[in-house]
């Protein structure tokens, strides 16, 4: 080996440690602990003020985490117990890595719908799976600084998706509204279909008790406008109330379900049933399975669920994201350390079989107004949620379905993005085009099939713009020719190169003996392509004898231009406007 490459070898070698040195010094560096370990942040300063205040917060969240988490467990066809197992670590775990105090992690009506197809076509260790890969997913983004990638879907996207995804889960609640036999559907079409065709199978009472829930949801809203937590002793029991009111409307419906099952000696109300008792054990995430006869090992569950555990993480990233900036005042969130928090608290809730979590809007909100000061205000609403896995599993089993799923339909109203429709109504049509046909997929397709279709409409949209930049070709008329001025503006990419060529082509051909001036002014970038088809379209234009200037072109774009074709540098020509070469032309001639 000769000296030279020894040198170069060692070199390379050398640049290579460097490189490593100096990863590995940013990553164990006290700002970068810092940064993924907030607790580290705020807990110095932590005092009993605020842990008074985290207390109040966490019990007024956990009086929601409760019926919701249930509720959101039928809605997964899973057993409600599973519902308050998905509640159970986020607090804990988001305590650590949580950058947001006010985001509380938990089962969603979102989640619990994409994971109910694999619980009603197989069994509860898939919804347990899907949460362990949800969170290897969540956690990968997170570690290799992929926060960015949520800032490709739109909010036209996120909108039809989250307003679709509010009408299955509502239709989807319909059976166990009206207290019907049957199934209930996967998707809002099918829903609808199970509905029409069961309708005859309904009881009275449920509807009746469904209904009363959501009057008595709304009517509790409304009592807790205007109140807060610092008003005097009434406000302050209207504001209680009217935070606590999932908890309120259930705790009717169990005392309903037992007076009646008391007197009666029936179950005139379909009821929730027996739950589970205890603490979860803590053991790792089922790898395989058996479901009837078969026997599922870790890949068959993998390829069952499919492209659900990529689109599953990238939903609850969203909804985490976009719960977390809502809540930040204005302050920047760190999207790589929320996938790093939700990866970690998907993959430690899967120990205790829970099915996929991420950031809650209702309990986030409730967070909010209850004050809470720092994410440790979680921990309490696990505490609370442990009790009642602990204690009040026999209560729950009085828990009437209708009083869920008028819970769950009061919940999708504010799910539903009715202004951005007459928003974009009136400002944009391509992007109501997209929100409308991301709505579509998902209601007659599924949800997770609704918002890929739409991110793809969206980026061939975009492409397509790319590809046709507006051309507003101008003609001066003059005696001795017409000047056709063609401006270029902003960043044109190679895809755009043909549309380019075809317009230059067209107007050339409309009037012969032109001048073709193409303005570069606000011309930013164009990429090799362009300029390559920019340089061979002047032969064609010279022998439909018409002359070609390339106008006030920067430096960067008129070198790559002359090192395809040095011999045309005098037709680059500097000028204030267009107007300025029209004038120099007309004395020319």
């Amino acid at each position: 080996m000769s000296t030279k490459n020894i040198f170069e070898e060692y070199g390379e070698d050398n640049r290579i440690r460097k490189t490593i040195k100096n990863s590995v010094k940013t990553t164990c560096s006290a700002k970068t602990i810092k940064k993924r370990l907030p607790i580290i942040e705020w807990l110095p300063k932590y005092n009993g003020t605020l842990l008074i205040q985290d207390i109040i917060a966490g019990i007024t969240v956990g009086l929601t985490a409760i019926p919701q988490g249930i509720a959101y467990a039928v809605v997964a066809g899973l057993s409600p117990e599973y519902g308050l197992y998905s509640g159970l670590l986020g607090g804990f775990v988001y305590l650590f890595f949580g950058s947001c105090k006010d985001v509380t992690i938990g089962p969603t009506a979102i989640l619990a719908t994409m994971t109910a197809k694999y619980v009603a076509d197989y069994s509860s260790d898939f919804a347990v799976l899907a949460a362990f890969l949800a969170g290897i997913v969540a956690l990968a983004m997170g570690i290799l600084n992929l926060g960015f990638l949520v800032e490709f879907i739109s909010i036209p996207v996120i909108s039809g998706f989250t307003t679709a995804a509010a009408i299955q889960i509502a239709g989807a609640q319909l059976k166990a509204f009206f207290g019907l036999s049957g199934e209930s559907g996967k998707y809002f079409a099918e829903s609808v279909y199970h509905f029409i065709r069961n309708i005859k199978t309904a009881n009275l009472w449920d509807p009746v008790l469904g209904f009363a829930t959501i009057v008595i949801l709304i009517f509790l809203k409304k009592v807790g406008e205007g109140c807060g937590r610092n008003d005097c002793l009434m406000k302050q029991l209207r504001w209680f109330t009217s935070l606590a009111r999932n908890a309120v409307v259930v705790i009717i419906g169990i005392v309903l379900a037992y007076v009646l099952k008391v007197t009666t000696d029936s179950e005139p109300l379909v009821l929730v049933g027996d739950i589970g008792k205890g603490l979860p054990k803590f053991q790792p995430p089922p790898f395989n399975t058996t479901v009837g006869n078969k026997t599922y090992n870790f890949g068959d569950m993998v390829q069952v669920l499919g492209p659900q555990s990529i689109v599953l993480p990238l939903v609850a990233i969203l909804e985490s994201v976009a719960i977390a900036k809502a809540f930040a005042g204005g302050v920047h969130v760190d999207a790589t350390q929320e996938m790093i928090a939700l990866g970690f608290c998907n993959i430690m809730g899967s120990f205790v079989r829970s099915m996929p979590v991420t950031g809650s809007f209702t309990r986030t909100a409730i967070n909010h107004a209850s004050g809470v000061q720092t994410p440790a205000g979680g921990i309490f609403t696990g505490f609370l949620i442990i009790l009642a896995l602990s204690l009040l599993t026999s209560t729950f089993y009085y828990i009437p379905k209708a009083s869920l799923a008028g819970l769950i339909i009061t919940a999708m109203f504010s799910m539903i993005d009715y202004p951005i429709l007459c928003r974009l109504w009136t400002t944009s049509k391509r992007e109501l085009v997209i929100t409308i046909f991301t709505i579509a997929i998902c209601l007659c397709v599924g949800l997770e099939y609704g918002i890929v279709s739409g991110i793809i409409l969206e980026a061939a949209m975009l492409l397509y713009s790319t590809a046709r930049p507006s051309l507003n070709i101008e003609t001066v008329r003059r005696v001795n020719g017409d000047v056709i001025i063609l401006p270029l503006t902003g960043k044109v990419y190679y895809c755009a190169a043909e549309h380019v060529r075809r317009a230059l082509l067209q107007s050339s051909q409309t009037v012969l003996d032109s001048i073709i001036v193409i303005d570069g002014s606000n011309l930013k970038h164009m990429d090799s392509t362009v300029a390559s088809n920019l340089m061979s379209i002047i032969k064609v234009l010279e022998k439909n004898s018409c002359q070609i200037l390339f106008l006030n072109f920067s430096p960067d774009l008129k070198k790559m231009c002359l090192v395809l074709n040095p011999k045309i540098s005098d037709k680059f020509v500097v000028a204030s406007n267009a107007v300025e070469i029209i004038d120099k032309i007309s004395k020319n001639v």
